[in-house]
């Protein structure tokens, strides 16, 4: 399918974020990105106790080389979602995409709501940062430039590793995220993993601290995201214009929708691909 083809697609279905437009989304693009070598992959390694912390090494050169290290951290509304097996095409997408781009990536699975609500998302990623920095330079990554990227309820994992401080973090990627929780929509999947008791939002929203944090960060926010997102990026904006006096690093990102931005990651109609090349390569270069 030629990329106007495929926001053509895209605009027809606006910001609905449906079960239909889901599948259509992942669907579309699945016959487009790359795949692994699984001859250069770690699958499944343990980063913590829980069934769920699991993540997947994608290698490229060799021991000693200290390449950039990317992980992502998937979405799934805080109550599903997984990194993906072998045969997935996401997110092997991103680890795919990541090594024939010069990195070394990790895509990993965290514990999910209802049975672990906040903070355990953040504590999870900061989880497997640390193991990262114990054990990547044996697969040719570089403990120093550890860089972390989600997508929507895996964006707002990463905000919370921002602040919580507690790993190695050279720089963060948040892709159509929740910053505010006081003020995001009340839904099933955000009550599972906040609470539904507002007094405690404020402590659970990143917002202010992410705009006063000093990790390099980039967010972006789609064209046809839903309109909460679409707002929650406004406010990060201006949480930073406030703090700064100047923008944070906000891309938007035209034709795309909640899943496409990291779903068309390694496609030959790669939007977010290179933005992420030129963000790792700007402040890798001054680690």
């Amino acid at each position: 399918m030629d990329r106007s083809a495929i926001l053509e697609r895209i605009k027809g279905w606006g910001s609905a974020f449906t079960p239909a437009v889901i599948g259509d989304t992942l669907a579309m693009f699945a016959p487009l990105v790359d795949r692994p070598d699984e001859a250069t992959v770690l699958r499944d390694q343990a980063y913590g106790e829980d069934p769920r912390h699991r993540l997947d090494i994608f290698r490229t050169g060799a021991a000693g080389d200290k390449r950039p290290v990317l992980l992502f951290v998937h979405g799934g509304g805080f109550v599903m979602g997984d990194k993906g097996g072998p045969d997935a095409p996401f997110h092997n997408n991103i680890g795919a995409w990541a090594a024939k781009s010069g990195l070394v990536a990790a895509t990993m699975s965290y514990r999910l709501a209802p049975a672990h609500g906040w903070p355990a998302g953040g504590e999870d990623v900061c989880r497997a940062v640390r193991w990262i920095a114990a054990n990547i330079a044996e697969h040719g990554g570089d403990p120093d430039r550890i860089f972390i990227m989600g997508q929507s309820a895996g964006a707002t994992h990463v905000a919370d590793a921002v602040v919580m401080g507690d790993a190695p973090i050279a720089g963060a990627l948040m892709i159509s995220g929740l910053y505010d929780i006081g003020r995001a929509e009340r839904n099933q999947f955000q009550a599972a993993y906040f609470g539904a008791e507002e007094q405690h939002f404020p402590a659970r929203s990143t917002l202010p601290r992410l705009a006063a944090s000093e990790i390099p960060c980039f967010y972006s926010v789609s064209e046809y995201d839903p309109e909460d997102f679409q707002r929650q990026a406004a406010w990060m904006v201006e949480a930073w214009v406030q703090q700064r006096a100047r923008w944070p690093e906000m891309h938007w990102l035209a034709g795309h929708n909640h899943l496409s931005s990291v779903s068309q990651v390694g496609s030959p109609h790669d939007d977010l691909g290179p933005m992420i090349q030129d963000f790792i390569a700007r402040v890798g270069a001054f680690r």
